[in-house]
């Protein structure tokens, strides 16, 4: 993503550790990507609203062939929330042989920080059913790169489904309304179904608030954004009405208010 300030991996690792009220404050990093994400917004908030069985309602068994689902995973942070739905949709605990069921279904999973993703690889219990990749999704040369290698391993020209799992604001505020509007138009060309939990505006004034406080470089399009208020509402007309995809369900709100959209393309 485009600045407040190029990220280079320098104040979030080890020594940001140190810092932990600083750097665990939500919304107090420029692109989201603060370490221990999770403390704050646990996996299994969102998961208690999703069906264990909704990847085999929405993709059933082809009798012709085993064809595994492909998923795509952006702003994927240190991957707890990446390993947790993995688990949840193959209905997986700790310690179980998951050797057929990583078959099933391939993550990719991305993220713009380089330091959480080495921690998400370092730390993936399914190093055969998800992979890890540095990509900042806004730049359209590395990220057609990097999709078009992971998807042509299967033959595919598209995923079957894409989680977009509290991002939306990180790209509305560094790169402005028509960012918001490309970065939903490229998710839903490469996806089958996209699921979505939008941040509502008040994270929005939050995050902001957050950074001032902090002293760092205010957010550069959060005063000249036309695209605000009810931003799950904003992100379904953009979806359904600019970008052709359907609503299928909101699956509810998360503890923080948050909702779980599911779309689908006009032709999955």
């Amino acid at each position: 993503m485009a600045a407040p300030a190029k990220l280079t991996g320098e104040g979030i690792g080890e020594n940001a550790a140190e810092e932990e009220p600083r750097v665990l404050e939500p919304g107090a990093a420029p692109f989201g990507n603060f370490p221990h994400y999770s403390r704050f917004h646990p996996p299994e908030q969102r998961l208690r609203l999703l069906p264990p069985e909704l990847l085999r309602r929405l993709f059933p068994p082809e009798r012709s062939e085993a064809r595994p689902i492909l998923g795509l995973d952006v702003g994927c942070n240190s991957g707890d929330l990446s390993v947790a739905l993995y688990k949840h949709f193959l209905s997986l605990h700790d310690g179980e042989n998951c050797s057929d069921a990583s078959r099933e279904l391939r993550l990719l999973c991305c993220d713009i920080d380089p330091v959480l993703v080495e921690r998400a690889k370092k730390e993936c219990p399914f190093p055969d059913g998800l992979n890890f990749i540095t990509l900042d999704f806004m730049n359209q040369r590395t990220r057609k790169v990097l999709l078009s290698s992971f998807l042509s391993q299967f033959g595919r020209s598209v995923f079957d489904i894409g989680f977009c799992m509290s991002i939306t604001m990180w790209i509305h505020l560094n790169h402005g309304d028509h960012g918001l509007w490309e970065f939903l138009a490229h998710l839903s060309s490469l996806c089958r179904y996209l699921l979505v939990e939008p941040q509502p505006w008040k994270c929005y004034r939050a995050a902001a608030r957050r950074l001032r406080k902090l002293g760092l470089h205010d957010f550069d399009h959060f005063h000249s954004l036309a695209i605000r208020g009810d931003m799950a509402n904003q992100i379904v007309q953009i979806l359904t009405q600019d970008h052709g995809m359907e609503l299928v369900c909101c699956f509810g709100n998360t503890s923080w208010d948050r909702s779980l959209l599911l779309f689908r393309a006009s032709d999955p």
